[in-house]
């Protein structure tokens, strides 16, 4: 077990103002079907992509690259949109940099410095968390946690973070591994993080995103 180090917070964030239209469609979409999904093919408007001292969010090959380099530090990108009950999933891949790092979904973000996450590292271990008024905290857990389903290394892994009602569940190809509650937050975009620990410099690779009405 290890611990998560604090979010820091990154000084170029996409916008995350209130998105009535979203919560429409919400309501019009069916259990299973799509609110929002991006394969990375190309570039859209969705996304940050820029560079900073920090970090910098590209587009490379067909997916959506973060890229982090101070040491202790997390950077993350959102979709754009508000959403209530979701169902968030990507594919996500170590690129470059050491296994002692994190990434992965987040949900509820109703702003900058209040949201939910579910996140991995490369060497194995998986958190769901929730940062409030720029502190975090782990949820259902002290520290973050081992699990094997996690594909260790440059391996691929697909994550999915289910956040509806109260429950925050986490799933690692396929396999439920985190099941926790909370109450605070009800609404908000979906997104991706990525951060490092000791080490900087690493390089998050994700693909496939996509947001279901669970």
């Amino acid at each position: 077990m290890k611990p998560i180090p604090c979010l820091l917070f990154c000084l170029t964030l996409l916008s995350l103002a209130a998105c009535q239209s979203a919560l429409v469609t919400d309501l019009a979409t069916a259990p299973g079907e799509a609110l929002f999904w991006d394969d990375f093919s190309q570039p859209s408007g969705n996304w940050l992509f820029t560079q900073t001292e920090a970090g910098a969010y590209t587009f490379l090959d067909g997916a959506y690259l973060i890229s982090v380099i101070p040491p202790a530090y997390q950077m993350w990108a959102l979709s754009g949109h508000e959403y209530r009950d979701v169902q968030v999933e990507a594919d996500a891949t170590l690129r470059a940099g050491p296994p002692a790092n994190l990434y992965g979904l987040i949900c509820r973000a109703v702003d900058e410095r209040h949201f939910y996450f579910f996140a991995i590292s490369s060497d194995g271990y998986f958190a769901v968390g929730k940062v409030s008024d720029g502190s975090t905290f782990l949820l259902g857990q002290e520290m973050m946690a081992y699990n094997a389903a996690i594909l260790t290394g440059e391996s691929l892994n697909h994550l999915r973070f289910d956040c509806s009602g109260s429950a925050l569940s986490g799933f690692i190809n396929g396999q439920l591994v985190a099941l926790t509650d909370d109450e605070d937050y009800t609404h908000g975009d979906a997104g991706l993080i990525a951060g490092t620990f000791d080490e900087g410099g690493v390089e998050i690779q994700f693909d496939n995103f996509i947001v279901r009405k669970p």
